[in-house]
């Protein structure tokens, strides 16, 4: 009887952690797939703190999408809004960096469907189609950065700051997206 009562005592946590399930999985997916990301610790940052699934190599390229995306709005909202009180060259590049990001969020939420709706039978095709418009969306912001020469250098420094990192989380996208198609990922 005390053999038992020692045997319960002192085994049975270690038997209970060995059979319980591991919460940490969606995080340690997360971290692993970061870390050779473009830029490793906003994706670990974004991801870990995003309220969706992360639990698989989809649910991460589809949560590093809507980062993108999410993102992607909040600048164009902020660049409309920057528009009043500047010069004519400044309201010029802002509207065009609006257009160019209008564009960058038509991309990311093409892209976001596409995932959304993997199909064996037209994976490679799908994988393809996402990866050229995350790649176009990231053109688009590049544009966007690129039509602010000659402008004051403090709108040109905030858009910067702001475009930049719309950028950093959509190659991070990019990223999870292409390591989403070596995996073969629809089941995962």
């Amino acid at each position: 009887m005390a053999t038992t009562l020692f045997f319960l005592l002192f085994f049975t946590p270690f038997l209970y952690s060995a059979a319980a399930p591991n919460h940490n999985a969606p995080q340690d997916l997360v971290r692993s797939s970061c870390i050779n990301a473009s830029y490793p610790s906003l994706c670990l940052r974004t991801l870990s703190s995003y309220s969706g699934p992360t639990g698989t190599p989809r649910d991460l390229a589809q949560a590093a999408v809507k980062v993108g995306l999410a993102r992607a709005r909040k600048a164009s909202t902020y660049l409309k809004t920057s528009v009043t009180g500047k010069s004519e060259r400044e309201r010029a590049a802002l509207s065009d960096c609006v257009e160019q990001m209008a564009e960058s969020v038509d991309e990311l939420s093409k892209t976001l469907s596409e995932l959304k709706h993997l199909r064996g039978e037209t994976f490679e095709f799908q994988m393809s189609n996402a990866r050229t418009w995350v790649s176009a969306a990231l053109t688009y912001e590049d544009t966007c950065v690129d039509g602010f020469e000659g402008v004051d250098r403090k709108v040109k420094g905030d858009v910067k700051k702001k475009i930049t990192n719309v950028a950093m989380v959509t190659s991070n996208a990019l990223y999870m997206i292409r390591r989403l198609d070596e995996s073969g990922g629809l089941n995962r």
